[in-house]
């Protein structure tokens, strides 16, 4: 194997292959960027609602409640594929990765809301009640009091999610969507080892995910207060 190997590199390395995977990196790279912001802009919004009070909000939180349980029972490629065959049906003229960044950001808001749920829960009810005798307003209370101190909660669990996220995106390789998987297939089924391809998609995808969960623990450090009483 290792001879096939070292016999292969030179031709799979060459320029188209190369430029082929980096674009196949891209795409991998966008679909997990626009999901993480996404996710976890929309998440973020949907927690705060979801713990808000007051009747005005209320069918609000059920729907909030309603998608949350929905799209975190359903697997992604299910999700997926239902996008995939509505917008097919809708005539929206969608593209494939279009498709698929849709589908990203509703899962990853999905398990992001409830993650920072837990979060703010964390936080005593006691801090909750100090805010509110200082006559602070729901939203002051989640700004000023409840983030700073449910960050620490917030932030391992967000960036394992993240983590994992880059790694589920190559189920969009299933609707035909040009990413680090779909290339590994193509550059395999070209006659390329199976060994000398994945093992560079591994290393593709280490170098994505990495520095990634290096900023995680980085921002856990930095931004998140001490929560020690």
């Amino acid at each position: 194997m290792l001879e096939r190997i070292i016999e292969e590199a030179p031709a799979f390395f060459g320029y188209y292959n190369v430029v082929f995977l980096l674009e196949a990196l891209l795409a991998t790279f966008l679909l997990s960027v626009i999901g993480c912001l996404v996710g976890f802009l929309a998440g973020f919004a949907m927690a705060a609602v979801r713990r808000s009070g007051g009747r005005a909000l209320a069918p609000a939180r059920w729907l909030i409640l309603a998608y949350v349980e929905v799209f975190r029972r359903i697997p992604f490629l299910v999700t997926l594929l239902l996008c995939f065959f509505l917008f097919e049906v809708l005539k929206l003229g969608l593209t494939t990765f279009q498709v698929a960044v849709v589908a990203v950001c509703l899962i990853a808001s999905a398990y992001i809301a409830e993650i920072v749920r837990g979060g703010l829960d964390s936080v005593h009810h006691n801090q909750w009640d100090a805010a509110a005798t200082l006559n602070f307003t729901y939203w002051e209370t989640l700004r000023w009091v409840v983030v700073p101190q449910a960050w620490r909660v917030i932030l391992p669990p967000v960036f394992s999610f993240f983590v994992l996220f880059i790694k589920d995106t190559a189920l969009a390789s299933q609707i035909g969507v040009v990413e680090l998987t779909y290339a590994g297939k193509v550059l395999n089924n070209k006659g390329f080892s199976a060994a000398l391809v994945f093992g560079s998609i591994l290393i593709l995808y280490f170098a994505l995910s990495w520095p990634l969960a290096r900023a995680g623990s980085w921002m856990e450090k930095k931004l998140a207060p001490s929560r020690h009483r």
